[in-house]
């Protein structure tokens, strides 16, 4: 008996900011296509619908991490549920409701070169079904780290703890910690999210981190440009679109500071959080990291309330290493024994390398880390795929906006040309390129990706073959590829 499949145009993976993203564009720039969003769970938003931990928020500003397209009118620094409702209302406007396939779990796609198209196999994940569709073109829009999946380490003897042992990522439904006293593992952006709020109901918290990471405590004067445009006009669009580039302007800058005057920045960040802690606070053991700012991701704690917590007594600081747990709570390698009712785990997650899909072509299993990148989108030999893969250092939907246009560019090349497949190859002046890692350790390497990294695909030394980290950059580029150009192999 054969099986149903179910076949249209262009299957786009995840329903989060960035899928919602490319169906506003696929119904906007290609309107004649019939398209579906294939999405796991069973509502849109990705990280924002499954992040339950107190506090969860945006640490990008909502003027670069709303959509161009639709304008951002509240604070610049977002609560989950608040994101939510903007996606659902760019869904409800847009008329992307019927678009989307909720409970589809993707978990395999293979491509056949005969019929020039993907089959996926897909898990209904209420109904317990295996179905089957099919598309011309495949877009993984599925984010980059696994739902409700924390990284642990390899900590001795957790099971030995008597009180309550989560982690972020996995947060119970309920979980009573009014006059509790928790230990936070962790200094990144979910712990500087979190403590602030579980302090406020906590007996005390206590933030324990192997090594320090830098903070920003304001969102460089996004508010304040904001409530001055304002007060001259109500015309929302016009203040979005002026935040937006004023934002844009001003983090390229500091971007930029971070690499050529790296010291001067760091001195910069570090009396920020001099300013509220003090100048009795060793703000040199806690807070200044080893790397260079940038080199990993600097969290945002809005109005420094992180640091306001910790002046206040509410919040202290540990900077040690965890020899193993106990009854009672953590023992450290200097000897000293933290206690608790509650431990919480914020020390990242693992990366989903699309989707932890299993992609084949021809039945044949592709090996991810065996290809090349095309700017961070494509991947050598693999037809008829887009990754969108966002930025670390500014908004992901930036990025996302970018790919979903430059996919429409593509398909309507091809249907131009009457191609039916279309594939990255390296061209003669890049057989002898140097083949790197997926990105450089010097320029960004936060656990997750140290970790992963071996399973991501390669990068090369010409600037095409790059996942390119520059916003100003790829803003002008991007758009403007030549789709002729000798990388591009149509069939």
């Amino acid at each position: 008996m054969s099986k149903k499949i179910t076949h249209t145009d262009i299957i786009v993976v995840g329903a989060g900011i960035a899928g919602i993203a490319s169906a506003y564009y696929l119904k906007k720039k290609r309107a004649k296509s019939r398209f579906f969003i294939l999405e796991a769970l069973d509502s849109f938003g990705g990280t924002w619908y499954t992040h339950k931990y107190p506090g969860v928020r945006s640490d990008s500003d909502l003027f670069t991490f709303g959509y161009s397209f639709k304008s951002w009118n509240d604070a610049p620094i977002a609560t989950a549920s608040e994101i939510l409702k903007y996606i659902g209302e760019t869904i409800k406007e847009n008329n992307i409701q019927n678009n989307i396939k909720y409970n589809h779990k993707v978990l395999k796609a293979d491509w056949s070169n005969s019929e020039k198209k993907w089959t996926l196999m897909v898990e209904h994940s209420t109904k317990k079904q295996i179905l089957y569709f099919s598309c011309n073109f495949l877009q993984m829009c599925q984010g980059y780290y696994r739902q409700n999946q924390g990284y642990i380490p390899n900590w001795k003897n957790i099971e030995n703890f008597d009180g309550k042992f989560i982690h972020t990522e996995e947060w119970p439904n309920k979980l009573n910690y009014s006059n509790k006293k928790i230990i936070v593992i962790g200094s990144g952006a979910t712990a500087a999210t979190t403590i602030p709020v579980l302090a406020k109901k906590a007996k005390h918290v206590t933030m324990l981190q192997r090594t320090p990471t830098f903070y920003r405590t304001s969102t460089i004067g996004t508010e304040e440009i904001a409530n001055t445009l304002r007060n001259i006009t109500d015309d929302s669009e016009w203040i979005h679109k002026i935040v937006r580039e004023q934002i844009l302007i001003n983090q390229e800058i500091f971007i930029k500071r971070c690499v050529e005057e790296p010291e001067k920045v760091r001195l910069e960040l570090l009396e920020e959080i001099r300013n509220v802690l003090g100048e009795q606070f060793d703000i040199e053991k806690h807070f200044s990291p080893s790397y260079r700012p940038w080199q990993q991701r600097i969290a945002l704690t809005p109005d420094a309330e992180l640091f306001k917590s910790i002046a206040n007594q509410d919040v202290s600081v540990v900077t040690d290493e965890i020899e193993s747990f106990n009854k009672n709570g953590i023992l450290l390698k200097s000897g000293e024994e933290l206690s608790a009712d509650i431990i919480i785990a914020a020390t990242g997650f693992n990366m989903s390398i699309l989707g932890d899909i299993e992609f084949s072509i021809d039945k044949k299993f592709i090996n991810l880390s065996d290809t090349i990148t095309y700017r961070g989108m494509m991947f050598t030999s693999i037809p008829n795929l887009i990754w969108t893969f966002g930025y670390f250092r500014q908004a992901w939907t930036l990025r996302a906006e970018m790919i979903a246009n430059f996919m429409i560019k593509l398909i309507n090349h091809m249907d131009f040309i009457d191609a039916k497949k279309i594939t990255v190859k390296l061209r003669k002046k890049d057989q002898n390129m140097k083949i790197l890692p997926w990105i450089r350790e010097e320029e960004f390497n936060p656990g997750y990706l140290s970790r992963a990294l071996e399973k991501m695909p390669k990068s090369g030394s010409n600037i095409e073959w790059v996942h390119n980290q520059n916003y100003w950059y790829e803003k002008d580029i991007i758009p403007n590829i030549d789709l002729n150009s000798e990388e591009f192999i149509y069939e």
